[in-house]
């Protein structure tokens, strides 16, 4: 089996971990749930054909704890870079491993982990797990066979357009010059302020625009996707108008949606339109404008921003997809050991 490139593994070691749990029945991702994660990522990389893989460092020890006793033909380097604690860490472990040449990467984390990758790495190739809240981005797979298929991308293995499909995104300009974008959903907040780390409130939600509307998710997704589906492979957006109350002509519609884990809340439903991609809508203050659950750009009495969904996002590994790519040519078929095992003088290892 030939080898090539370099595979980067990003661990966000506080996702899975915040105040939303207080407020919701969300599981808990623990430090040893990730740190095992991250074992399997580097073996099944391992048997793609990785020889090399970069990790980002934390403060909790995530990426050593996981690799320290590996005795597999990979070298495993910590990324070296200043640790804040918070997103950032991520940003700066994704520049460097770009630097370094990294064909692919897994990032362990939510929606904000990935978004925070994407704003320093636009083409990134990523194949996300989850270990966040309300997910949509990430994909709930086996860590074993995500780094399996980050290997095979990384490696060159498989060609990146068989494994992966560029994504929506939400790129947002303010009238003042200020930017931003999302991966999933983008809202706006009245009375609401900066840096609460709860999910939205329903009563104070005015509108959302979303790359995936997906009825099967939580979090402000289903708010279009209960109405209007909207998947990843789909060539357009949903923009859903809450409050029905702004508008003196609404039908007093209502949804009944799962706001968070365990939690289901009422949104009160005024309009909701198709966004073709490259389609722009505006929103106009006051309000707080916040991406993918991270509030972020307050608007002032008459100061707008202009939404824009565009399918330039990072590259996207699909676990499904990569294996069955990688079944259809071939890429784990090893003859010689298949007949060691069937004469009975073959095993399968591990580590």
């Amino acid at each position: 089996m030939e080898s090539a490139g370099t595979l980067g593994i990003i661990v966000n070691p506080h996702s899975g971990r915040d105040a939303r749990r207080l407020f919701a029945r969300a599981g808990t991702s623990t430090i040893e749930d990730k740190r095992n994660q991250v074992t399997r990522i580097v073996v099944g990389a391992a048997a793609a054909g990785i020889k090399k893989v970069l990790l980002s460092r934390d403060s909790f020890r995530i990426a050593t704890a996981a690799t320290e006793a590996l005795t597999l033909d990979v070298d495993c380097e910590l990324v070296e870079t200043e640790l804040t604690g918070h997103g950032v860490d991520s940003q700066k472990a994704a520049l460097a491993m770009k630097d370094a040449g990294c064909g692919a990467i897994v990032a362990l984390g939510g929606d904000g982990t990935s978004r925070a990758i994407t704003q320093v790495w636009r083409d990134v190739v990523l194949l996300p797990l989850s270990t966040g809240t309300n997910n949509v981005f990430p994909f709930n797979a086996e860590a074993t066979i995500a780094g399996a298929c980050g290997g095979l991308i990384a490696s060159g293995r498989l060609p990146l357009e068989e494994g992966a499909q560029r994504s929506k995104i939400i790129e947002v300009v303010c009238d003042d010059g200020r930017e931003s974008l999302a991966l999933i959903d983008g809202a706006m907040l009245v009375n609401d302020h900066p840096g609460s780390l709860l999910q939205a409130d329903p009563e104070k939600l005015s509108r959302v625009l979303l790359t995936r509307a997906e009825p099967a998710s939580v979090g402000l997704s289903p708010v279009g996707g209960l109405i209007m589906p909207c998947l990843s492979e789909d060539n357009f957006g949903v923009e859903v108008q809450t409050r029905p109350e702004a508008n003196p002509e609404n039908t007093g519609k209502s949804l009944r949606m799962p706001i968070s884990p365990g939690l289901y809340a009422t949104v009160g439903i005024n309009a909701v339109e198709r966004v073709e991609l490259g389609g722009e809508v505006r929103w106009t203050g006051p309000g707080l404008l916040a991406f993918d659950g991270d509030r972020e750009i307050a608007l002032g009495d008459g100061e707008s921003a202009i939404l824009r969904v565009v399918r330039n996002g990072p590259w996207v590994i699909d676990p499904n997809r990569t294996m069955i790519a990688a079944a259809k040519k071939g890429l784990f078929l090893d003859m010689g050991h298949w007949h060691d095992q069937r004469s009975g003088t073959g095993g399968v290892g591990c580590c």
